[in-house]
């Protein structure tokens, strides 16, 4: 009898063990809002942990894929996007060791850390006392309802829900927001610049577009920059400017074809309208437009592949013809940006030109950027320094335009910012998903020698803008040349846009009043985590 039972009594319910900790883990951080919790994933861990094996070598392999498994699970309950996202970046390739350590650094909260080493002390003295693993699967159990049956919605994890395809958070009004969407874009379409037919009255002037990486209000704030000299000495800032997305290249692309409403990301890349490209109606004005840039390398030719078809010249000069004052993430030169626009200034007066209308983009505050030594070493440099060595060479060059006695209209359009802190989403850096931080960012205008008044305050438009305001702006610039400068003229009234922005793995939008996202694969909208 004893024989036949012997096989039998091999199948036994064994405990968490180590898992108890994880488990643990999980349900601090969850409470401390730091995690996504997929509710029953995590059960399908913890059952296929404790289901019973026979024999020896079944539980020690079922622990092999247990780990790598808790710990692919673990990544997907943060609010990080999908890790496939880093590998389909071509440029990762390209990053220097120095970024790649910097980038890995930045994954360690030392917050976390500190609670996580307080658990396991606690863990290692209340284990021999305590069934912990009746208390993570009871939790587990309790987390799970929360998140499916509204009578066991009691839980103060307001996060917490049964997860899935929706990411875990709680999605509110999923459909409500896509309809808004829908009609957004549908608006978006009706609306264009109607520029002014071309007249000869007055003297013109030059427009330099000035299209900046990696500069948010955000960025600014954290750096304690906000209230800066440069911005204070604008003679129009928009204070609730939307760039629409994250990432340079679409960035350009809204700005070059800013005449026209917000379209979708999808559509940057069909041919547009020809009255929708900015440039293309300031030629029709007499400008002729000239691009320059103060990098050339890996990320450069990225961007040129953006640039093409937007109607754009070649650019005027190389960068790397002007000492490098950086060196970028994939090791290129960068130059500095007072260097580029002082002989690309030079050289516009030397032209016969009536106006010009100038496209230049920087990246000296792009993520990963490093200081040039006079040896040719680098050393790392904060954001605080490289914007406040930005922010003070655009004071000289708008001196020396000044000084010059030539009209011209200066516009400082962010292409996006630098998510110098980041949040729950994206670490330092990571601009996956255009957060409102990343895509709220401080558009100014700077009219010189147009007859406005030394010393006068900003006015400041405070509705929700994007591209097509500006745009808009620069219309009614022209059509008041040959009179007087009437600076509110200029903004009464212009077009509104709310904050829609997209990349093309991700979308941010803001729905009465509260910010929602929705990744790649998924949906529905779930709200941003705060």
């Amino acid at each position: 009898m004893s024989e036949a039972l012997a096989p039998r009594q091999q199948w036994h319910w064994p405990e968490l063990g180590l898992w108890n900790l994880y488990f643990l883990v999980k349900f601090v951080l969850l409470w401390m809002g730091m995690l996504d919790f997929n509710a029953l994933l995590n059960l399908l861990l913890a059952a296929g942990v404790l289901l019973p094996l026979p024999g020896v070598w079944l539980p020690r392999l079922r622990q092999l894929i247990a780990v790598p498994l808790g710990v692919a699970l673990f990544y997907k309950d943060t609010w990080y996007p999908p890790i496939r996202r880093l590998f389909e970046q071509k440029e990762v390739l390209a990053f220097t060791p120095e970024y790649v350590a910097d980038l890995l650094s930045r994954f360690v909260n030392w917050d976390v850390v500190g609670v996580v080493f307080a658990l396991v002390v606690a863990f290692l003295f209340i284990a021999p006392w305590l069934r912990l693993t009746l208390l993570n699967v009871a939790l587990l159990l309790w987390v799970y309802l929360a998140g499916t049956l509204p009578a066991f919605n009691v839980a103060p994890i307001s996060v917490a829900a049964a997860g899935g395809e929706s990411g875990g958070g709680q999605v509110a009004g999923s459909n409500a927001i896509d309809a808004w969407l829908d009609q957004f874009y549908r608006e978006q379409a009706g609306k264009m610049t109607r520029f002014p037919a071309r007249s000869d009255k007055g003297e013109p002037f030059d427009l330099l577009v000035l299209n900046v990486c990696s500069l948010a209000w955000d960025d600014l704030e954290d750096a304690g920059m906000r209230d800066n000299a440069l911005f204070r000495q604008m003679s129009i800032v928009f204070d609730n400017f939307n760039s629409a997305t994250s990432y340079s290249g679409p960035a350009a692309i809204r700005m070059l074809r800013a005449s026209c409403g917000q379209p979708r990301h999808n559509d940057l890349y069909e041919p547009a309208n020809e009255q929708c490209m900015l440039f293309d109606n300031l030629a029709k004005l007499g400008y002729s437009p000239e691009l320059m840039l103060n990098h050339n390398g890996p990320i450069t030719r990225k961007y040129m592949t953006f640039l093409a078809g937007q109607h754009l010249p070649d650019r005027w000069m190389n960068s790397d013809d002007f000492p490098a004052a950086l060196k970028a993430y994939d090791g290129a030169s960068i130059a500095r940006d007072l260097d580029v626009l002082q002989a690309w200034w030079e050289h516009r007066l030397k032209e016969p030109k009536p106006a010009i209308s100038l496209f230049y983009n920087t990246i000296t505050l792009h993520d990963g950027n490093r200081i040039t030594n006079p040896d040719g070493s680098t050393r790392r440099a904060s954001f605080q320094e490289r914007a406040k060595t930005f922010l003070g060479d655009l004071e000289r060059f708008i001196d020396l335009l000044q000084k010059s006695g030539r009209r011209v209209t200066l516009v400082l359009v962010p292409e996006h910012g630098a998510a110098v802190h980041g949040d729950r989403m994206q670490i330092s850096g990571m601009r996956e998903i255009p957060s409102r931080s990343i895509t709220h960012v401080p558009v100014g205008i700077k009219l010189i020698n147009m007859g406005e008044e030394e010393g006068q305050a900003p006015l400041h438009v405070t509705t929700p803008a994007s591209y097509l305001a500006v745009s808009e702006l620069i219309a009614r610039l022209y059509a008041q040349q040959g009179g007087p400068l009437d600076l509110p003229a200029l903004i009464h009234d212009l077009p509104t846009t709310a904050a829609v922005s997209e990349n093309s793995d991700s979308a941010v939008v803001e729905f009465q009043g509260l910010p929602y996202v929705r990744l790649k694969g998924q949906s529905q909208w779930m709200p941003y985590p705060k």
